[in-house]
């Protein structure tokens, strides 16, 4: 996905001026997540804007996709204004913190793909390294700050890999969110190794669901039907 344009059903992606082109894990979560009637959403670390446009296509809601980068914000709002959604996803160019301070609006769903490596090299570039990194947005500022902006019967939505994914499944119970479903996503049906878990964490402990996606059969480009049937909706060739 490192073309410097995606298509999708609905709308195109433009992603030459961002650090992180349009990737798996976004279609993944965007795809996931289901916005059950939400009027308002926020997309943390928007970068292409991709997952907002998903949400935005199987929603009526009001998105806000906020991004830390700038040429990540200036590239989603073009590819936001370029899309039939453009009345309803507004892009800023904002920290997560800065939301959390100034913004007094609850939303019914918050959703990011956020950085995420903690301890392994930095890449070079800089915004490929904050895209790809948390130290701007540590695991427990974004929990502390998705605790004050998310309604009391909101859903809060993130893909991570596994083993940050048990970091933050631990941390966010301690902080009074939990986990109330989970998807465990791997490459391949042979392949044992859990690649990443796409969490939805709500207020109150409820029901919990769980399950298991495997995005390809045994030869590569060969989807399963299950992964076919997640992202219909977008990809161009299902």
């Amino acid at each position: 996905m490192a073309n410097d344009s995606f298509a999708f059903k609905q709308f195109t992606i433009k992603q030459n001026k961002c650090a992180m082109k349009v990737s798996t894990d976004a279609v993944l979560l965007g795809a996931w997540v289901i916005p059950n009637g939400s009027n308002f959403i926020l997309d943390i670390g928007t970068g292409t804007g991709v997952i907002a446009l998903m949400l935005a296509q199987k929603s009526n809601a009001t998105i806000l996709a906020i991004d830390i980068d700038k040429d990540s914000t200036e590239q989603a709002t073009h590819n936001v204004a370029q899309s039939i959604f453009n009345t309803r996803v507004n892009v800023v160019h904002a920290s997560f913190q800065e939301i959390t301070k100034t913004h007094t609006q609850k939303f019914n769903l918050i959703v990011t793909n956020p950085p995420y490596f903690v301890d392994s090299l930095k890449s070079t570039g800089d915004n490929r390294k904050y895209a790809r990194h948390n130290d701007l947005l540590p695991f427990d500022e974004l929990i502390d700050g998705v605790k004050k902006l998310l309604e009391d019967k909101g859903k809060f939505c993130l893909i991570l890999p596994k083993n940050e994914a048990i970091i933050f499944r631990e941390l966010a119970q301690q902080k009074g969110l939990y986990l109330s479903k989970l998807m465990r996503v791997r490459t391949k049906p042979n392949v044992e190794t859990e690649k990443r878990h796409l969490m939805q964490f709500e207020f109150k402990e409820t029901e919990f669901s769980e399950s298991t996606l495997i995005i390809e059969s045994e030869k590569h480009f060969d989807y399963t039907q299950e992964y076919k049937t997640l992202t219909k909706d977008y990809y161009l060739n299902f």
